[in-house]
């Protein structure tokens, strides 16, 4: 019989939700220790996105030091790579989605998009 019997295909494990409340965790990138912070992201085009009003706080300057971060969700472990979002209307969007019928979702924001692994 063998061990076949034993092996699954294992599916990629993914978020589902569109809006929700994750724990985001960067590398510090100055002491490089693991830094945590549950923050609103929003699942879009398969990619996750972070953002908020300007780009001087720790976590999103840290995710921009050490792109390689993880994102505690529903008790899963997903690990991804963090880029700076440069498109304006991309922005735009983000804002819309993560803060639906609010009238801070026209605020301008900066994001990180994740693209997990």
């Amino acid at each position: 019989m063998g061990l076949n019997y034993l092996t699954t295909k294992k599916s990629r494990m993914e978020i589902k939700e569109n809006l929700f409340r994750p724990i985001l965790i960067t590398k510090g990138r100055k002491t490089g220790q693991e830094h945590k912070v549950m923050l609103r992201a929003v699942n879009h085009n398969g990619k996750i996105y972070f953002s908020r009003h300007r780009p001087d706080g720790d976590w999103f300057q840290n995710a921009l030091a050490n792109p390689l971060v993880k994102i505690l969700h529903n008790e899963i472990i997903f690990t991804g790579n963090a880029k700076l979002v440069t498109d304006q209307e991309l922005n735009e969007k983000i804002s819309i989605l993560k803060y639906p019928g609010e009238e801070r979702s026209k605020e301008k924001r900066v994001a990180i998009e994740i693209t997990l692994n």
